[in-house]
Order: structure tokens, then sequence, then C-alpha cells
């Protein structure tokens, strides 16, 4: 990708976001509506195609868009859709497309309407930034990392950041050169979307700021990633396949998730550090292990064109921004404030979230005050972001809390209630094609929880507790193959 090396900053309204994955590449796009120069710092090497960045270690991993991010991501950049299907991405219709193992057993197919568009977070990310580097008030600067926070005397408020260069080959300004090698760069708006290892919380301190509290919940999940080239002849009535754990029984799930090319990678994720192996034989006996052999057998059929890629950094993390005193002028997004379980796949589209709650407050800002103040945006920000996370953050806790080995706190009455509520509605979704609808529309965050209470689905649940169906008996149904066609089942034995 092209990069355009001027650095010299005008007197016209400037924005910089630190970071250059997803939820900075977003808050750009909304940016680049206000301001009139964006620039996106990121401290790598941008690739001018669809490949792993050297700082996004866990770019490897199956990386799920929820059905709420895709529609955020279609408003903000029409037409993405088809084009990630004209690089070869997946239709993916979750409840027919996708057989998914449950606590009770293997959910209903049908079509639904719930579709998205499957490929690797490779594909989708190149194509956002192609699309977003051809706004012309918008720059990239690579191999770039924000050290710091500049702000005005009374530091009570950020007037941009300090910047070292890792390229030897940028051009700057003589304006804004302090060294060789780094430099001052002023802007009105600073959003730090930098992800899981942000530095704002020291770089508040520096500024004699408190850091924010935080709250870390974590279950202690390890997963591992294989890449596999389809089969030729490899024939099946399904695209992709979710095995979830079952609290209690089982540890271990697994995901295959079909991506461009031709190709699929399968995941591996155990909770309560019962983490998947990295080398052959061990991931190929965990896949084994699961509730159902579908995912071993998937694997020993398929052609591997990748190592096995291990990650364990999947704590729950969120830092308390919305109660803590901040500069004015900077706000934090992304995993640079709530970063989830990345098993339950929320991590993209609480980026997209974020990044519309910032279009959201920056429309009521002007709309409050000139084009040139931004006072008051940051705590307002700060406060909507956090309600926005607020129900992914009880989803994804919610869940880990059921696992006695996780750490960080323990589920309070109403998460219980929850649990033991949400172990009902999961037994009903086998044989319920409306409750498993709800079910999935819930998890892809197109509604809220309290859509799973609606009365159709309550009745199902009342009908069945009051029958004291046996919820800890597995369902035959389990270690048996979803609806495939004897061809199917034939290339996978």
């Amino acid at each position: 990708m092209s990069v355009p090396h001027q650095l010299a900053v005008g007197s016209n309204r400037q924005a910089i976001v630190i970071g250059g994955s997803m939820a900075g590449l977003l808050a750009a796009r909304v940016l680049a509506e206000r301001f009139d120069q964006v620039t996106i710092i990121e401290r790598d090497r941008i690739p001018d195609k669809p490949e792993t960045r050297r700082g996004v270690l866990q770019a490897h991993q199956a990386h799920v868009l929820l059905l709420r991010g895709q529609q955020i991501l279609e408003q903000m950049f029409p037409g993405l859709g088809a084009e990630l299907a004209a690089a070869g991405a997946t239709a993916l219709d979750w409840t027919l497309d996708c057989p998914m193992l449950d606590f009770g057993g293997w959910a209903p197919r049908f079509s639904s309407g719930l579709v998205t568009r499957a490929c690797s977070r490779n594909l989708l990310e190149w194509t956002i930034r192609r699309r977003l580097a051809a706004y012309s008030n918008v720059r990239f600067l690579e191999e770039c990392q924000a050290t710091e926070l500049l702000s005005d005397t009374s530091k009570t408020k950020v007037t941009g950041v300090q910047v070292q260069f890792h390229n030897h080959g940028q051009n700057t300004s003589a304006a804004d050169v302090e060294t060789q090698n780094s430099a001052s760069l002023a802007a009105d708006l600073v959003v730090d979307a930098t992800g899981r290892n942000s530095k704002t919380p020291e770089w508040l301190k520096a500024l004699g700021y408190t850091p924010p509290q935080e709250t870390v919940i974590n279950s202690f999940l390890g997963y591992a990633s294989r890449w596999y080239q389809r089969p030729a002849d490899f024939q099946s009535d399904w695209k992709s396949i979710v095995v979830w754990s079952k609290p209690g029984e089982n540890s271990r799930g697994g995901l295959l998730y079909p991506c461009e090319g031709d190709a699929f990678v399968i995941t591996l994720a155990g909770l309560g550090r019962d983490y998947p192996p990295s080398d052959e034989a061990g991931f190929l006996e965990f896949a084994r292990s699961l509730r159902s052999p579908i995912l071993y057998e998937v694997v020993k059929q398929a052609q591997p064109i990748s190592p096995i890629y291990c990650h364990r950094g999947t704590e729950n993390r969120l830092r308390h921004y919305e109660q803590s005193r901040l500069p004015e002028n900077f706000v934090v997004l992304g995993d640079a404030v709530c970063s989830f379980n990345p098993i339950y796949g929320q991590g993209m589209t609480a980026a997209a979230m974020a990044a519309l709650t910032l279009e959201e407050c920056l429309k009521e800002q002007f709309q409050r005050h000139s084009q040139d103040d931004l006072t008051g945006l940051t705590r307002r920000f700060q406060k909507q972001l956090a309600k926005v996370n607020h129900i992914p953050w009880l989803m994804a806790t919610g869940e880990d809390f059921r696992w006695p080995t996780t750490e960080g706190g323990q589920a309070d009455l109403k998460t219980r209630f929850m649990q033991r509520y949400l172990d009902r509605v999961r037994l009903i979704t086998i044989e319920s094609p409306v409750a498993f609808k709800v079910f999935i529309e819930v998890l892809h965050l197109l509604k809220p929880p309290t859509a799973l209470f609606q009365p159709r689905i309550l009745v199902q649940v009342l009908r069945q507790f009051i029958n004291r169906r046996q919820q800890d008996q597995p369902n035959v149904n389990e270690l048996s193959l979803p609806n495939l066609p004897s061809s199917a089942v034939d290339s996978l034995t």
C-alpha cells in the first residue's frame, strides 16, 4: 500500500487514530466525515495484499464477523459484502449451513436469512483498508509507533501524539521533526485503538491522571488453529461446524470456518487450562475428544496448509474509562477499552459498534457546539461506549463463569439466573426452530438477551421445566454426523 510521506499538519481540523486494525480503521472511517485530515498510525508494515501483519499474533485464528457487525460494515462501506464475495468469501446461513452441537444436541437446520460472508481476517481487514485508502483525507503512517500523548500546558486537553518511526525511509517535514526518527504530530482529536496492549493507562499517568480501574475475568481458555485446503472431491451439505463445550462434562470445543480460496480453518479450544496441543498428533487427538467426532474426521480427510497456531491470551478485560477523569480531545475504543474471550466471536463486531457510537457522539457534539469545540466529547463517548459494551460483556463473562476454574470474580444472582434460564433455552432449541433463530440473533448481537423471554419462547421453557427433562444426559445425536448425505459420510470415514 502506498503511504503519504508529508507530515506537516495544516490549519484544518486533524484527527489521529493510533492503531490500524479493525477498531482503528472503522474509527477512521467515521472521522473522515468530520475532519479535514485523518492520520492512522500503525506500528507494522502495511501489506499490499491480504496477509498477516507481524503484530497481529491472533490473525491465524478463526475470526467470525457477527451479523450485527456485518450490518454496520455494510452501512459504512456500501457494497462491501459483494466485494468480499467477489474475492471468494462464502455466504453462510447460520441456521442452515452451520450444524451446531449445543448443550442438548444438534440444532435444527433450516433457512433463516441470517447470512454472513465468511472469510479470513486478513481479507476483511485488507478490503476495508483499501476502501478507506481511497478517501483523499485519510493517510496511513506505517512502521510508526505512538510513544506518548501531547497536551496543553494545563494538561487538560490532548493536543497530539509523539511518534517514533521504525523505517528510516520515512520522509518528514522540518516543522514536525524533533529527531531524525521521531516527530510530534498535532491533532484536534486523538483516538486510541491499539487493542489489548494499549499504553493509555501509562500515558494518562504520565500526564498526572489516575489510570482506569480494570475488571479481568479469566476462564483460562486456550485455542489452536490450523488451515486446510478443501479437497476437490469433498462434498457435504454444510459449510461450517460448531461443537460447543459442555460445562460439567467436556471443556473442549471446536469450530470449522470456511474462508476464501477453498480453504477452511479449524480452531480447537479448551477451558480451564485444558489447552489444545501444538503438535500434529496432539491436535488430532484433541479433535477426536470433542463431543462429536466430526471435526476429527474432517481433519483426517483434509490437507493442512499451515502450521498449528496456538494462542492463550484470552481473558475478558474491561478498563473503566467511563469512571475516569480524562483529558479532553481524547477517546479510547475497541479492545483498548473492552476485550472479550475471543471464543464468542464478539471482538470485530464490538469494534464496529464502538465506531458507530463515536459517529453518534460526534453528531451530537457538533449539534451542541461549534465545529471546533470538542469539549465534553470524551466523557460523553466513554460513558456511551460503556453502555454499548455492557451486553456483550455480560454474555461473555456469564458463559465464562460457568467454569469453576474461572478467576476474577463470581457470578452474581442475576447471572446465575440467566445461566439457568439459558440452559433451558438451549435445550429447547434442538426442537424449536423459532427458539433457535432468536438464540442465534442474540448471539450475533442483533437482539438483546431479553428477546429470549418473549412469550412463545418462555412458554416452551416453562413446558420443558415442568416435564423435568434431564439436561445432564447427552442427546443420542451428539455422536452422530449432522444430516450429512451418504456421499459426504463416505468421504469422511
